[in-house]
């Protein structure tokens, strides 16, 4: 490992970040920060160390939160305005002691969180809930909807899954600043390569006689994967754009940027799940952490806590469990809850809403609890220190 890093947290109850020692072994809990909104992501800017945080609500309204020292302070922007603005302008007590202001937010009402963020080639990303995607070009001091998507022909027919419709992940092409796709609850997979002027749904299967049918909205049909994608990251070094899915139902691979997509879910013990990652050099190594169903209970199949993995894009899995509770675990790791870094070898990492972070220096196949007792987790994420 060439420097120490930070696992940048997001929970119910503020943005937290856990200094990891050079060899990984110990982490040292900071936070919470964000005044303790609820943060759904975190991102960072490797080259500056500029950090923001994500989230929000339908009591703060959405919010954008930067702090350019490592975390130590934060300041707040606000997107839009939730019901506490409305409390505040009919009560001035409340207003007062809340220290509230009626400048207008520049969004108005027309989302309520954000729920991810990105920085590639200079500009920030945001998604919302419903679905938005934003973008700022001065490091989210002002926003601007990316209207490409915002005015997609589709957008009548967008359903949100069960936390709503969401844009959950963002990912850009790292070499080229016009290409970049993102996943939309239930709405699916959409890409641009024109700078997000114009944007394509790809959802489409390519060996639909080998799904796995489920008598559910979102399961695949139609020659179609199911819409309701959990999570989606791209693989380094691939011209061909290798992309991995973690759906609803299952988990899916595209060899050519999302215009296709294989069905890899077999060889694991369930087909629902929430978080996929990918090695940051080999493009064939992921990740993933299936959960028993969506109804029954959303925690990891016979209450047995596993992370498996492929060495193959997903033609084999193994199962990973050595230092994790394999009998009567009950806890749910969500869609943005999984990160890795770039050490040598990759350190694996997992949040869960029980408040626990798992971390394993050795590509997922020993586990050790980096932090426990926090609030619910949703989302992890990692960060060189001092950029």
């Amino acid at each position: 490992m060439t420097a120490p890093l930070h696992l940048l947290v997001g929970t119910t109850k503020g943005a937290f970040i856990l200094d990891a020692a050079a060899d990984r072994k110990r982490f040292d809990v900071r936070g919470p920060f964000c005044d303790g909104w609820p943060i759904n992501h975190v991102a960072s800017d490797p080259e500056t160390g500029m950090l923001w945080a994500g989230g929000g609500g339908d009591w703060h309204g959405a919010a954008v939160w930067r702090s350019a020292d490592g975390g130590q302070t934060w300041e707040l922007s606000r997107l839009t305005s939730g019901q506490m603005d409305d409390w505040a302008a009919e009560d001035p007590d409340f207003a007062e002691r809340i220290g509230w202001s009626d400048e207008p937010t520049p969004f108005g009402k027309d989302f309520s969180q954000i729920w991810s963020l990105h920085f590639a080639h200079g500009v920030l990303y945001a998604g919302t809930k419903p679905a938005f995607l934003l973008a700022s070009h001065d490091h989210g001091a002002t926003w601007e909807k990316v209207d490409g998507l915002t005015d997609h022909p589709s957008r009548p027919d967008w359903h949100g899954g069960a936390a709503g419709l969401v844009l959950h992940s963002i990912v850009p092409d790292p070499g080229d600043a016009r290409k970049m796709w993102v996943a939309i609850s239930a709405a699916g997979i959409f890409a641009t390569e024109d700078g997000g002027k114009t944007w394509d749904r790809r959802n489409r299967l390519s060996n639909a006689d080998h799904v796995h049918h489920h008598d559910h909205p979102a399961a695949p049909r139609d020659g179609e994967t199911g819409h309701c994608v959990h999570n989606l990251v791209r693989a380094p070094g691939q011209e061909g754009d290798l992309l991995y899915q973690q759906n609803h139902h299952g988990v899916f691979r595209s060899h050519d940027g999302g215009r296709s997509w294989d069905d890899v879910t077999e060889g694991l013990p369930s087909t629902f799940g929430f978080p996929i990652a990918v090695h940051p050099r080999d493009p064939m190594r992921i990740w993933t952490l299936p959960l028993n169903g969506d109804m029954l209970g959303r925690y990891p199949p016979d209450a047995s806590a596993a992370v498996w993995t492929s060495g193959d894009g997903g033609a084999h899995w193994d199962r990973r469990d050595e230092g994790l509770p394999t009998r009567n675990c009950y806890f749910t790791v969500l869609r943005q809850g999984m990160a890795v870094d770039r050490a040598d070898p990759v350190g694996v990492y997992f949040g869960t809403n029980t408040g626990s972070v798992f971390a394993s220096r050795d590509e997922g196949a020993t586990w050790t609890e980096a932090a426990r007792h926090l609030p619910a987790v949703l989302c992890v994420e990692t960060a060189a220190r001092g950029g």
